[in-house]
């Protein structure tokens, strides 16, 4: 029994489709259950539905589109990551799941399965790692999106490697061909969070809930 068990993890272990396939359901299973936290109203998913049809139209406008998928945007990032520095990581988690199950049906590129959960979902889910960075816009955006080229990162190396030219490593072409367009993508969001009068939004925001939240007292 104790010698089949072993046997069992080594396989799971040299095949690292299986290791990716737990990791994920288990990173997914994670993020859903720390969205159940979230409290919904009818602002919030006003929001989260302008957030994601905004981001739909800003992956439209693509600078530039990778052969293997993935494009420079004109700041597709921003209005998910703005959802998670206003309403929290969860909310981001959730706005980043959703635009990623709509990128997937708007612009797929499917060779596994666990290709398609850290290419599409995972990855932007990652955005809502900017919650965690509440009035620190700049650095929640680079870590935001570290964290999305990670999965991009893994993605490329197990289901990609054949794709490397010949003396090529795919852990060194993964690295540059999700860096070369993710680090300009990042950029991008950084100057326009910059230019964005964020404090002044999130404030507005604050100030609608807090007259909603009155109103309702009052009336009661």
């Amino acid at each position: 029994m104790k010698g089949n068990l072993v046997d069992n993890l080594s396989m799971i272990a040299a095949n690292p489709t299986t290791l990716l396939t737990l990791g994920g359901v288990i990173l997914l299973v994670i993020a859903l259950l720390r969205m159940k936290k979230v409290t919904f109203n009818a602002r919030m998913m006003a929001h989260i539905g302008l957030a994601l049809a905004l981001a739909v139209i800003l992956h439209t406008l693509k600078l530039y589109h990778m052969p293997q998928g993935g494009s420079i945007t004109l700041g597709g990032m921003i209005p998910i990551l703005l959802i998670a520095f206003f309403y929290g990581p969860e909310a981001g988690f959730l706005t980043g799941f959703l635009f990623g199950v709509i990128n997937l049906i708007q612009d797929p590129y499917i060779l596994h399965p666990v290709q398609v959960l850290f290419d599409y979902p995972l990855p932007f889910m990652a955005l809502g790692l900017a919650g965690y960075f509440k009035d620190r816009y700049l650095v929640g955006t680079v870590v935001a999106i570290i964290g999305r080229f990670i999965f991009h990162y893994i993605s490329g190396i197990v289901f990609f490697a054949s794709y490397a030219p010949s003396g090529v490593s795919p852990y060194l072409y993964s690295l540059l061909f999700n860096a070369s367009y993710l680090s300009v993508e990042c950029i991008v969001c950084v100057v326009i969070m910059r230019m964005l009068p964020v404090e002044r939004i999130e404030m507005t925001i604050r100030r609608q809930a807090q007259r909603s939240h009155n109103f309702k007292d009052n009336k009661i």
